[in-house]
């Protein structure tokens, strides 16, 4: 039983419906923006919370409902090591890896469990960075085979059966949320898994299909960080999630919680979750800046790119622009009501528990993102096509065929962005499963990397300049 396994399971079972945006119209930001062309996103009032308690929740709870019997757990895996370990944790949870919470089940087995940090924090440089979407985890691979094995490791008949329910949701889960690419995240099919399982009025699993199931292609997705969520208006790329947004950030308990009273209970701690989420800042650049480069790469910035992304400083704004699929011209698959956007699964969450206050509704284009914290995020776009910045800034240099490195200690602090080797030929032509999975096939559905070219015009020495600003904010 190795580690892959778990992070098999924490795919499965965890929902990257915990990050999107939330309901202040404003951002770390500053100077007037050019208008853009592009629809407003409406606030949407907002539950109040406490962001210690979130964080306390966030680490401690067990909001997915299901997981591994600890006992079985620690004969297979050790302590966490310290730079895996977060601070201010407590029991066995002070020594699991920060993706992992220790909880204990309504019928008193410890169960280990992945958590939201599965895909909403990265070992960056070797430190554990909150906030940051994962870019690095292979989710390729199937593990629910190895998974449903397992069982057979735990006697307990308590233990066996939570060790059975978790098995089980993985092995409906497995073929779907495969993606071919490491790095790239399989949220949108494991909504839409969970989803097809799920009886919509009552909650309760149902091992066959209630609606159809999504296509087992996955269509990538690149984690954005939590930290630009106290900027934004609606949760998700698409601008899908309105209305309450810790109702929207807590489906990630369908996987396991199987009725509307268990639904309830984590909803009454989750505001608190959004309240952490919106409290985090992001990570402040940690090398020197070329201050006057940055303050002319500043003045570019605000003349050619902060009428979508907003503007930065004391008296900044974020303008919460959803540009149309047509306008920005990257990759449509997304915005075409793929995977857990197509009308049934939208259907099915707006007639739900979960759309009794929020509501998912999917537009054709994408949130121009807030950019703080943007030096730390690579790889760039909605599905993580583009290697670094400084080819988001400039089309014709992008890479059809690319496979990078996943050690940020390699991470190139001038370009911001993991160091890649262009290759000649994509996936199709790789006989080898293990290279192959490392190729980014920018000709695959849903791996375009074309689009946003606003950074075309600019010369060689403009984006070299708004690059060092961008390592500022």
């Amino acid at each position: 039983m190795a580690r892959g396994i778990m992070l098999g399971a924490a795919a499965a079972l965890t929902l990257v419906a915990c990050g999107g945006g939330d309901n202040k119209d404003q951002a770390a930001t500053g100077g007037q923006a050019p208008t853009a062309v592009g629809t407003h996103v409406e606030a949407d009032e907002q539950r109040p919370g406490d962001a210690a308690a979130g964080y306390h929740a966030l680490v401690h709870e067990g909001y997915v409902g299901c997981g591994i019997p600890y006992d079985t757990y620690t004969q297979f895996f050790p302590t966490a090591p310290a730079n895996l370990q977060l601070p201010d944790r407590e029991g066995h949870n002070a020594e699991m890896a920060f993706m992992y919470n220790v909880f204990t089940s309504d019928q008193g087995v410890e169960l280990v469990m992945p958590n939201c940090l599965t895909c909403h924090a990265q070992v960056f440089q070797g430190q554990v960075v909150v906030g940051l979407g994962d870019t690095i985890t292979d989710y390729t691979i199937d593990n629910s085979a190895q998974l449903e094995a397992a069982t057979l490791f735990v006697e307990d008949p308590d233990a066996k059966a939570e060790m059975e329910k978790f098995a089980q949701r993985g092995k409906a889960m497995g073929p779907y949320i495969t993606p071919v690419t490491v790095g790239v995240n399989p949220a949108e099919n494991i909504t839409a898994v969970l989803i097809a399982h799920h009886d919509q009025q009552t909650l309760a699993w149902s091992d066959e299909p209630l609606l159809p199931l999504p296509p087992q292609h996955v269509v990538p997705v690149d984690v954005p960080p939590w930290w630009r969520m106290k900027h934004k208006n609606a949760m998700f790329y698409v601008a899908a999630g309105r209305g309450d947004h810790a109702r929207i950030m807590m489906t990630a308990s369908t996987a396991c919680i199987d009725d509307v009273e268990q639904a309830r209970q984590i909803d009454s701690y989750f505001p608190d979750v959004r309240a952490f989420i919106e409290a985090i800042e992001a990570p402040p650049y940690p090398l020197p800046i070329d201050d006057a480069l940055a303050d002319r790469g500043r003045e570019v910035f605000e003349a050619t790119c902060a009428g979508c992304h907003g503007t930065y400083g004391s008296t900044g704004s974020y303008p919460n622009l959803l540009i149309d699929v047509d306008d920005v011209g990257t990759d449509p698959t997304l915005a075409s009501a793929s995977a857990h956007y197509a009308d049934d699964f939208v259907d099915w969450y707006n007639g739900s528990f979960y759309g009794e206050v929020s509501t998912i509704a999917p537009q054709h284009g994408y949130v121009a993102p807030p950019l703080d914290g943007v030096w730390i995020t690579a790889p760039y776009l909605h599905n993580g096509s583009v290697p670094n910045l400084e080819l988001l800034l400039d089309s014709s240099r992008r890479p059809t065929y690319w496979t990078r490195s996943y050690d940020s200690d390699d991470y190139d602090m001038a370009v911001l962005g993991y160091p890649y080797t262009e290759l000649a030929t994509g996936q199709a032509d790789e006989p080898d499963f293990e290279a192959r999975k490392l190729i980014y096939d920018t000709t695959l559905l849903g791996y375009g990397n074309g689009g946003h070219t606003y950074g075309d015009g600019l010369t060689v020495a403009d984006r070299s300049a708004v690059i060092e600003y961008l390592k500022t904010l």
